[in-house]
């Protein structure tokens, strides 16, 4: 059974910072591509990070410079630290571990931004 289980997120005030963590089991992790997407209330699932299998990084625009995405093999787990948070970045934030026609969801964890 594959299981992706989200934590960290929290509420935060603007400018600050929260880290989420992704533990996945079930899948071999070190072939999967993994990554962050979030949802805001109204919107569509939006891509947030990926990391490769190889450890390659890929951003959106909206966070680049704030965000990074990590991942441990030896723990079977992804990260997102998120920087310089904005109110924008309230959404509620799902991981994402995909290989060729495998794709898997957390259940996502609430990220909430105050100004």
């Amino acid at each position: 059974q594959v299981r992706l289980v989200e934590s960290g997120g929290g509420e935060v005030q603007a400018g600050g910072s929260l880290r989420l963590s992704c533990a996945a089991s079930g899948i071999m992790f070190s072939i999967y591509s993994m990554g962050w997407y979030r949802q805001a209330p109204g919107k569509r699932r939006e891509l947030v990070a990926t990391v490769t299998s190889g450890g390659s990084t890929n951003y959106a625009d909206s966070v680049k410079g704030r965000f990074t995405v990590s991942r441990d093999s030896a723990k079977n787990a992804v990260y997102l630290q998120m920087n310089s948070l904005k109110p924008e970045d309230t959404a509620v934030y799902y991981c994402n571990a995909f290989e060729r026609e495998y794709d898997y969801w957390g259940q996502g964890t609430q990220v909430t931004v105050s100004s």
